[in-house]
């Protein structure tokens, strides 16, 4: 699984001109599921996404996370994060999980941040989508359940 973590001040999306997703201050998030990924690895993201610590304490250093600041959560299903484009032009998505599997893992996501207490927002699964967002540093983290990066 792969997720595009930002720090947001503020996070919208759209879909077919209806906004589906609202968040103030909080994290961003695009994910991404592989075609070998397992609950294991949702596990994983959930975990290390709600814990990073990537907001500031009072001494201005990143020590906090969206829990400790009361943040909420933006969650998009993105299947691009899993192309290769490491050949030609043309990225290849033969790593993404079918859409089948992906939904069932990606709402499992939403389910365990939702179980630790945080709100969590969402855009529509497989639909086309407007993202709107204010990254807050910027700060942009990316994860991967496998580690790769």
């Amino acid at each position: 699984m792969r997720c595009v973590v930002q720090r947001v001040s503020g996070a919208s999306v759209l879909s077919d001109g209806v906004l589906t997703g609202r968040i103030d201050k909080g994290l961003m998030i695009l994910v991404g599921v592989m075609d070998t990924d397992t609950e294991d690895d949702v596990r994983y993201m959930a975990q290390k996404a709600q814990d990073l610590r990537i907001f500031e304490d009072d001494g201005g250093k990143m020590n906090r996370s969206v829990k400790d600041v009361n943040g909420a959560i933006l969650a998009v299903s993105q299947f691009t994060l899993c192309a290769d484009a490491r050949g030609g032009r043309r990225p290849s998505f033969v790593k993404a999980a079918r859409p089948e599997k992906a939904i069932e893992l990606y709402n499992l996501l939403l389910t365990l941040w939702r179980d630790s207490g945080l709100t969590v927002e969402t855009g529509v699964f497989r639909a086309h989508m407007e993202v709107s967002l204010v990254n807050d540093g910027p700060v942009t983290i990316l994860l991967d359940s496998k580690k790769e990066f």
